[in-house]
């Protein structure tokens, strides 16, 4: 009874039921089962475990696979859908199977087809993931295209406009365009200021400077040579293009003989930083 017992819980009788015994080995087996009502009832438990557990872990094939399936099988459509005529049915061959071999059968089908729509499954969910990766990717960079075409827009209106001011201004008669230029301190920067002769304002458009970059705590601040003294006519930022007017009022000015820019705290000064002295030009 003990080396039943532990025949029984070798797994032998789990691998017959699966098939994977060789032929020699089944019939080892078989003969098992015919000798002893315990293997033949651990066999029958074994296959209604392994039925049980398919049937409950199935998924329902598609169309297309459930009919490759039966064609391998060599069952017709209307077998298989119950359109053959009772006559037709009788006239078909019939083959008594044993019933552990029926059950053996079933049992292979619904592994089979759990498989096959586990791959395709598999295979559909991997598409799937790829086509939205892509499709997230192609988003992305056209959300980044078009943020710089929007900015490059913004930056063509602005500079027109900009332009269009430069324009006007140089052909009206009333406007005076003073032309500084870059000093020691920053030597490559320039700047235009507008000052219109008759109501005396001054103007400086941002679009026709190039001033050197300033930190959070300093700022621009615009000078009127009179008579040889420095009067503050304002100060001014670094203003970027977005947002921002093209064009600035500054202080009135009466007379003057030149104009100047120097880098100062902010808030301005009483004093220019001579040192900071970024450009200067005549009238």
């Amino acid at each position: 009874m003990e080396n039943l017992k532990a025949y029984i819980e070798s797994g032998v009788l789990e691998l017959y039921v699966l098939g994977d015994l060789s032929p020699e080995e089944t019939l080892q087996v078989e003969e098992m089962i015919a000798k002893h009502s315990e293997v033949r009832d651990e066999v029958a438990a074994i296959e209604l475990t392994i039925e049980s557990y398919a049937m409950q872990n199935a998924v329902e094939p598609s169309r297309e696979v459930e009919t490759k399936l039966f064609q391998k099988l060599g069952i017709s459509d209307e077998l298989r859908n119950g359109d053959v005529e009772p006559a037709a049915q009788a006239e078909a061959k019939v083959v008594t199977l044993d019933s552990s071999d029926g059950k053996m059968r079933t049992l292979r089908f619904a592994l089979v087809a759990c498989v096959a729509l586990l791959l395709m499954s598999t295979g559909a969910l991997f598409i799937t993931y790829s086509r939205l990766t892509d499709a997230k990717d192609q988003i992305a960079s056209l959300n980044i295209d078009k943020e710089k075409f929007a900015g490059t827009v913004s930056k063509l209106e602005y500079d027109n406009r900009g332009l269009n001011n430069m324009v006007e201004m140089n052909e009206s008669k009333e406007w005076a365009t003073i032309s500084m230029q870059g000093q020691a301190y920053s030597p490559k920067s320039k700047m235009n200021v507008y000052w219109n002769k008759k109501d005396k304002s001054v103007l400086i458009n941002y679009v026709a400077m190039d001033l050197p970059k300033t930190d959070a705590q300093h700022e621009y601040q615009l000078w009127a040579l009179v008579n040889g003294k420095p009067v503050s006519l304002g100060v001014f930022g670094k203003i970027d293009a977005e947002g921002s007017d093209v064009v600035q009022k500054m202080q009135m000015i009466e007379e003057a003989q030149a104009f100047a820019v120097t880098i100062e705290p902010m808030g301005g000064s009483i004093n220019p930083t001579m040192e900071k002295l970024t450009v200067m030009g005549g009238v």
